[in-house]
C-alpha cells in the first residue's frame, strides 16, 4: 500500500520564492524515510557515493541520519547543485548538531585490487561503520549494499527521491571533491581541480605528456592499454 505523508509538526524551512512548492517537494523527500519509520524502524541512514567513474583518486561513501522533521531547503542529488551550492548545504548539513554522518574512502591502489564495484561497496560499508549512531535502516541510492545486519533498500535515483540519500550524497561528492583539490596542489600539471579526475581532453593530454601519478586508477581504460 502506498505510503502517503501527512502534515508534519515541524514546517520545513521557507523557500523565499515559493514556500508551498518547496515545502511540499521537501515533504516528498522524506516519503523513504517516513515509510520506514512506519514500519518499525527507527534509525533510518542515506547512503551515497562519489567518483566511481574518474580515472584517478579515491571514491568516496558517505551516510548520514536525518532526524523526522529536520529539512535542509534547496536539497537535491549533488550533481543537480552547483559547487556553491554543495558547499552551502554541506556546510548546513554538518553544522547540524542532531545529523549524524560519516564517509568512507577507499584508494585507487584497492580499486585497481578489488574492482570499482566492490571498492565502492567497502567505502559505503566503512561510511555506515563510522556512524557513532548506529541506523536499523539503509536507503541506498542505486546499490544492493549487501550488510551483514541492517536491511538495506535498494532506491534507484534516490539522491534525488531521499532527503538522506541526497544529504549523502552532497558530503560524498564535497569531502572528493576537496580531496582533489589538494592532489592539485601536488601534481597541477594534471588540472584535477578543475575535472576532479574524470577523463577530460585535458586530463588525458596530461597522462600522455606525463604519465600516470600514484592516484591514478591502472585498470581503468585507457590507462590500462597504455600500460600493456
Amino acid at each position: 500500500m502506498k505510503f502517503k505523508a501527512k502534515k508534519l509538526l515541524v514546517p520545513p524551512r521557507q523557500n523565499s520564492v515559493c514556500p508551498d512548492l518547496e515545502q511540499q517537494r521537501l515533504i516528498d523527500l522524506t516519503l523513504y524515510e517516513q515509510e520506514a519509520r512506519c514500519r518499525g524502524f527507527h534509525c533510518v541512514a542515506g547512503i551515497d557515493e562519489a567518483g566511481r567513474g574518474p580515472l584517478a583518486g579515491p571514491v568516496v561513501a558517505a551516510a548520514c541520519i536525518i532526524p523526522h522533521g529536520i529539512y535542509f531547503r534547496g536539497i537535491d542529488d549533488s550533481k543537480k547543485l552547483s559547487a556553491k551550492q554543495r558547499e552551502v548545504l554541506f556546510s548546513e548539513i554538518t553544522a547540524c548538531c542532531d545529523v549524524h554522518y560519516a564517509f568512507g574512502v577507499i584508494s585507487p591502489q584497492e580499486i585497481d585490487r578489488v574492482n570499482i564495484y566492490q571498492a565502492t561497496i567497502l567505502a559505503m560499508l566503512q561510511a555506515v561503520e563510522g556512524l557513532k549512531l548506529v541506523p536499523d535502516y539503509l536507503l541506498v541510492d542505486g546499490m544492493a549494499l549487501p550488510h551483514p545486519v541492517i536491511p538495506c533498500e535498494k532506491i534507484i535515483k534516490g539522491d534525488s527521491k531521499s532527503q538522506s540519500i541526497a544529504a549523502a550524497s552532497i558530503i560524498a561528492k564535497v569531502t572528493r571533491d576537496r580531496m582533489m583539490e589538494e592532489y592539485d596542489l601536488l601534481w597541477p600539471q594534471y588540472g584535477f581541480k578543475q575535472h576532479k579526475g574524470y577523463g577530460t581532453s585535458k586530463h588525458m593530454d596530461a597522462i600522455s605528456a606525463h604519465g600516470p601519478t600514484p592516484i591514478h586508477r591502472l585498470t581503468f581504460a585507457p590507462l590500462k592499454q597504455s600500460s600493456v
